[in-house]
């Protein structure tokens, strides 16, 4: 295995990383279709790279946009019969493949020594270079995370056993600037003249990279505006609860509750007046206990508590007067 083996990642802090994608990229990779992972940002790893499966189901003009994309640029290189995935799964740890480097977009598209069509998948900024596929005969459930994370040690040592080789419509080994150092394919390292060596693109090529742009980027906007809406809920949410845990009158607070109706209408002036502020918070935020702010907790129940209590003794009083 070039690369040095599995465990040969340059970033040093990654024992079997693993990289959250959303489908049909994941399964494209992971069958071999797809040979150059895009990103904004630089693989911090070489070696192999285990692929998992977000949670979000891809819409089926997602898929197809994807898959005209790679029946165009296989084209280019004469490759006709491409089996695409049968279904793209989600949530699961589809396989993995070996990342033997990284380069810049502008290096890949006027890279001479592959094939056309992998120089047609630089679409991002940074290109991860992948080769060796290999899928997971039975995919395991599990859950993802941002950016490249270390795959929990049960979950490795499962599916190290299941995998499978995959043979791609047209497997690629992407050469070495340097044959003796196996991390030589890093951004900066090609040399290339770009007024002679870019790919000539027909129309219908033209549109598939630009229904796979397309793709990509509503795609990644409905998942930002997902993930905007899930974050501030949970932070709605956990805020809600941060004021309900903090506010310090559960005890309180039932007490009124079970009081008469005009009990709770009324402003409480004997609590209000042993702690200011209390009843009325101007704060917006989440109200504090009255134990952290003066200590006087158990002293307020106790004069509610009295309050209740002589309040109920004078209504029954009165009730028990009769009426002339």
């Amino acid at each position: 295995m070039r690369g040095g083996g599995r465990n040969s990642n340059s970033g040093g802090s990654y024992r079997n990383p693993c990289l959250t994608m959303h489908q049909p990229w994941a399964s494209l990779l992971v069958h071999g279709i797809k040979r150059v992972e895009g990103r904004s940002w630089p693989s911090p790893i070489t070696g192999r790279l285990w692929i998992h499966a977000a949670s979000k189901v891809p819409d089926p003009d997602t898929i197809k946009a994807m898959e005209d994309f790679y029946r165009e640029i296989y084209a280019v290189n004469g490759i006709t019969d491409i089996k695409f995935p049968d279904h793209y799964p989600v949530s699961r740890l589809l396989g993995c493949v070996e990342v033997v480097g990284c380069v810049r977009s502008e290096e890949l598209v006027c890279w001479e020594d592959v094939p056309e069509s992998v120089r047609l998948e630089g679409l991002t900024d940074f290109c991860w270079l992948c080769e060796n596929p290999q899928k997971l005969v039975v995919p395991f459930e599990m859950r993802g995370y941002q950016g490249v994370y270390n795959l929990e040690r049960r979950i490795y040592d499962g599916a190290v056993r299941g995998l499978s080789p995959v043979q791609g419509p047209l497997p690629v080994k992407f050469p070495l600037p340097d044959p003796t150092d196996p991390f030589s394919l890093k951004p900066g390292s090609l040399t290339f003249d770009s007024s002679k060596s870019a790919v000539r693109k027909t129309p219908s090529v033209t549109e598939a990279i630009a229904g796979a742009r397309a793709a990509a980027s509503q795609f990644s906007r409905k998942d930002h505006n997902a993930t905007t809406k899930r974050e501030t809920g949970m932070r709605e949410q956990s805020w809600g609860n941060r004021a309900d845990s903090s506010s310090g009158n559960g005890n309180l607070s039932s007490i009124v509750q079970g009081s008469p109706a005009y009990l709770q209408n009324q402003n409480q002036p004997s609590i209000s007046g042993s702690a200011p502020g209390y009843s009325q918070n101007p704060n917006p935020g989440p109200r504090r206990s009255p134990r952290l702010q003066n200590g006087a907790s158990v002293r307020l129940v106790t004069v509610a508590l009295k309050e209740l209590k002589q309040l109920s003794v004078s209504e029954r009083a009165g009730q028990s007067v009769p009426r002339s």
